[in-house]
C-alpha cells in the first residue's frame, strides 16, 4: 500500500514541477500533516535536530544520534532512503521501528488521510511525505526526547522544513546533486541548503568553500530582518563556534556508530565487499582514495593472485561517466554494470520495488555505462588491453525480446571477453562475480532460466583467483539492494 504513494524517483519529479510555487509545496506539506491529526506547533516539542548537506548528512545524523543515546537520552530518527527495509527510515534509540510499530502507524496515518479526503483535499501525499508524517507521529506518541531529522532534498522546499523551531540545525559537506532541482552552481545550492536556518536558532557547518560558506552565511542573516547585520559582522570572518573538549561518551559514540552501506566491507572467504553508496563527484573521489586502502589492509593472498571487480551503477540526472572516470585508475579486471532491483522481478519485495523506473530504462543506462567505461578505458592506453580489435566497438549486448534472465545477446557469435558486462539484476551480476565462493550466494539459478551470455566471461579467473575485492557504488539503493543479498538477516 505505502509503494502506491509513489517513490522517490516521481518524488524528484513532482518537485521540479512545483518549483514554480515552492511555498504550495510546505503549504501542502502541512495540510497533509494537519489532516493526518497532527499541527505544525506540535513539532514543537520534539527537540529536533534538522541535517541537511550534499555529502554525510546522512552520516552526521548517525554520529549525533549515536553520541546522543550515550548520555541516556531515548532518541528518535528519520533518515532516507533506507537500504534493505522502509523501516530503516524511522528509528528510536537507534533500532529501524518493529514492523507491529510500523503497520500501527501506517494504517493510522493512512486512514485519517482517507477520511479527510474531500472535492478540495483529494490527493493523498507521496511517498517520502507520507513517511515524513508518519515519522513525526511516531515519535510524539512513543515520546523521545529529541529527534534528529534528516532532509531528503535541498533543505528550503523540503517536507520536512514545515519544522519551524528546531534546537540546532547543521549543514554538512556540499557538493553538485540534484541539479534539475537545486541548481547547477554551488552557490545555488547552498542557498537551498541554508533554507532550513530559523530565526534564534543556532547552525553549524563543516568547512566549505568560500561562496558556498557565504551563501550559507547570507541565509543565516537574511532570515534574521528583524536584527539587521552589523557592519562589523560583514566585514570580518564568519563567527566560528568555540573549540570544547570531547567527553568520553562522544569518543565512544563517534566509535560505536554504524552506518550501512558507507565505506562498509564484507568478507566472505576469498570474496571481500566493498559497499559505499558515493553518488557525487567529490564522494567517489573520497571512495576512490579509500578502496586500495582498505583492500591493502586486508590478508593479502599467498600467491598473490587477486582479482578486482567494480560493480556500479547511477541513477538521476548524475554525470556517470565523470564519475566513472574518476574510478578507472583503481585498475579493476572487471567492470559490472546492473540496474538497482535485486532480481528481475521484484514483485515479491516490496522494500525494492520502485514504479517509476522499467527495466527496460534501467538496462538502456546499463549498456550506455558499459560504453562509457570501455571508452575511458581505451583512452587511458590507446586501445582496449582486453578485447581483441573486432570487439571493441561498444554496444555489442543487445536486450533480447523474451522475458527472463537472457535479457543481453551477443549481437554476433564471438567470443565475449570483455571486462564491462551487464547484469539484469543485482542477484545474477553477484553471483558471477562471486563465482560460487560466497556461501551467500550459493543458491543455484532459477528453474529454466538460462544462463547469462556472458557468465563464462572471466570466470576462470575469478574461481581460480586467491582472492577477489569487489568494490559497489555509485548509488545507495544499488548498495542496499547487494547489502539484501550479502547479508539475509538483515531484511529480517
Amino acid at each position: 500500500m505505502l509503494n502506491t504513494l509513489q517513490t522517490n524517483a516521481s518524488y524528484l519529479e513532482q518537485v521540479k514541477r512545483e518549483r514554480g510555487d515552492p511555498q504550495a509545496q510546505l503549504e501542502a506539506m502541512q495540510g497533509f500533516l494537519e489532516r493526518s491529526g497532527l499541527k505544525v506547533e506540535d513539532l514543537d516539542r520534539l527537540n529536533i535536530i534538522h541535517v541537511t548537506g550534499t555529502k554525510g548528512k546522512g552520516s552526521a545524523c548517525a554520529f549525533t544520534e549515536r553520541i546522543l543515546r550515550n548520555y541516556g537520552l531515548k532518541t528518535g530518527f528519520y533518515s532516507s532512503p533506507h537500504l534493505v527495509q522502509v523501516r530503516e527510515r524511522i528509528r528510536i534509540n537507534g533500532q529501524p521501528i518493529s514492523k507491529d510499530l510500523f503497520n500501527k502507524y501506517f494504517w493510522l496515518v493512512y486512514n485519517r488521510l482517507e477520511e479527510t479526503k474531500d472535492p478540495a483535499h483529494a490527493s493523498m501525499p507521496a511517498y517520502f511525505r507520507f513517511l515524513t508524517i508518519m515519522a513525526f507521529h511516531v515519535f510524539l506518541q512513543e515520546k523521545v526526547d529529541l529527534a534528529v531529522v534528516e532532509v531528503g532534498i535541498g533543505g528550503t522546499y523540503d517536507c520536512t522544513n514545515i519544522i519551524r523551531a528546531p534546537v540546532v540545525c547543521g549543514v554538512s559537506s556540499l557538493g553538485i546533486d540534484h541539479t534539475s532541482i537545486l541548481g547547477d552552481t554551488m552557490e545555488k545550492i547552498a542557498w537551498q541548503k541554508g533554507g532550513i536556518f530559523k530565526p534564534g536558532v543556532p547552525a553549524f557547518t563543516v568547512a566549505q568553500p568560500e561562496r558556498p560558506l557565504e551563501g550559507l552565511r547570507g541565509r543565516g542573516l537574511g532570515e534574521l530582518k528583524e536584527m539587521p547585520p552589523s557592519t562589523e559582522l560583514l566585514g570580518g570572518p564568519v563567527p566560528l563556534a568555540p573549540a570544547f573538549q570531547l567527553t568520553d561518551a562522544m569518543i565512544q559514540g563517534l566509535r560505536d556508530t554504524e552506518w550501512l552501506g558507507r565505506t562498509q566491507v564484507l568478507s566472505h572467504g576469498p570474496v571481500t565487499w566493498y559497499l559505499d553508496g558515493a553518488h557525487t563527484t567529490s564522494s567517489i573521489q573520497a571512495c576512490v582514495r579509500c578502496f586500495p586502502q582498505a583492500a591493502l589492509s586486508q590478508d593479502k593472498p599467498h600467491d598473490g593472485s587477486e582479482v578486482r571487480v567494480l560493480l556500479f551503477n547511477a541513477t538521476g540526472d548524475r554525470d556517470t561517466a565523470a564519475l566513472l572516470k574518476l574510478l578507472v585508475p583503481c585498475h579493476f579486471d572487471y567492470a559490472v554494470f546492473c540496474p538497482n532491483f535485486t532480481e528481475v522481478s521484484v514483485a515479491n519485495n516490496a522494500d525494492q520495488q520502485n514504479f517509476n523506473v522499467t527495466l527496460e530504462n534501467a538496462l538502456t543506462r546499463c549498456l550506455e555505462n558499459q560504453r562509457t567505461w570501455t571508452r575511458l578505458l581505451e583512452e587511458k592506453v590507446g586501445q582496449d588491453p582486453w578485447l581483441p580489435s573486432p570487439l571493441r566497438v561498444g554496444g555489442l549486448l543487445q536486450p533480447a525480446p523474451p522475458r527472463g534472465s537472457l535479457l543481453l545477446v551477443p549481437a554476433a557469435p564471438r567470443p565475449l571477453n570483455s571486462p564491462a558486462l551487464v547484469f539484469p539484476c543485482l542477484a545474477q551480476a553477484l553471483r558471477w562475480v562471486a563465482q560460487g565462493r560466497d556461501p551467500q550466494l550459493a543458491a543455484p539459478t532459477a528453474s529454466g532460466a538460462h544462463p547469462h551470455p556472458a557468465a563464462s566471461s572471466g570466470a576462470v579467473l575469478l574461481r581460480e583467483a586467491a582472492a577477489a575485492r569487489v568494490l559497489v557504488t555509485g548509488s545507495l539503493h544499488l548498495v542496499g539492494g547487494a547489502l539484501r543479498l550479502l547479508e539475509p538477516a538483515l531484511s529480517q
